[in-house]
């Protein structure tokens, strides 16, 4: 019987690095976890899963039952700004939303995390807005090798909502009062990124990041 070939000679599965991105509203998460991500990596994205959540039938039927028929747009799809505008000023509504919504936007996650590891995804990145918040319901926290803060001043990120999603000032405010200070988010980071800048700084502030071994399991 011939010997069996030494393990040293065999391939070793790629390992797949989990990087959870934390920071505030408006400071460029997803374009800092499409940048980890690269085109090798994939990048899981809590809020595109829960627009596509918001628009199923039975998700639908549940929003005109409770807030009315504006919830769903003449387009067939639920009319997100309208939604948010609501149930942002009523906490008990706001609440009843998440526990439809979440529980599907983590099914998926769950999944699509299982499967790129499976298929040997270099990076997988976590935008998931409520990383640290929602902690107890998902557990992700502790799948992340990395957790990086995208830093942005408060004035900036009131620039950018303003101007690029149409945010009355104040808006970015009231939405994080339902959410961990900053200050808290950036201690439980690992590594602070400064999105302050240009997106090419942006580009080479993630490259650093990548390049460097203590970065990675």
């Amino acid at each position: 019987m011939p010997p069996t070939q030494p393990l040293s000679n065999q391939p070793l599965p790629r390992q797949t690095t989990i990087y959870g991105v934390l920071g505030g509203i408006a400071s460029g998460k997803s374009e800092a976890a499409r940048l980890l991500a690269g085109p090798d990596g994939v990048v899981l994205s809590a809020d595109a899963l829960a627009h596509e959540a918001l628009n199923t039938p039975e998700v639908q039927a549940q929003l005109v039952a409770e807030l009315g028929p504006q919830a769903v747009g003449t387009d067939g799809k639920s009319d997100r700004r309208w939604i948010a505008e609501r149930v942002f000023e009523h906490p008990a509504q706001r609440a009843l939303l998440e526990s439809w919504i979440h529980p599907l936007v983590r099914e998926r996650i769950t999944a699509e995390m299982a499967s790129a590891r499976a298929r040997g995804a270099e990076r997988i990145v976590l935008d998931v807005p409520l990383l640290l918040e929602n902690d107890a319901e998902h557990g992700y926290v502790a799948d992340c090798d990395v957790l990086i803060f995208v830093e942005v001043s408060q004035q900036e990120r009131e620039r950018r909502a303003q101007a690029l999603r149409g945010w009355a000032a104040g808006d970015i405010a009231r939405r994080e009062a339902a959410q961990l200070p900053l200050e808290e988010k950036r201690r439980r980071a690992d590594i602070v990124v400064s999105n302050e800048g240009t997106l090419a700084e942006l580009e080479a502030a993630i490259r650093n990041i990548l390049d460097d071994p203590r970065n990675h399991p």
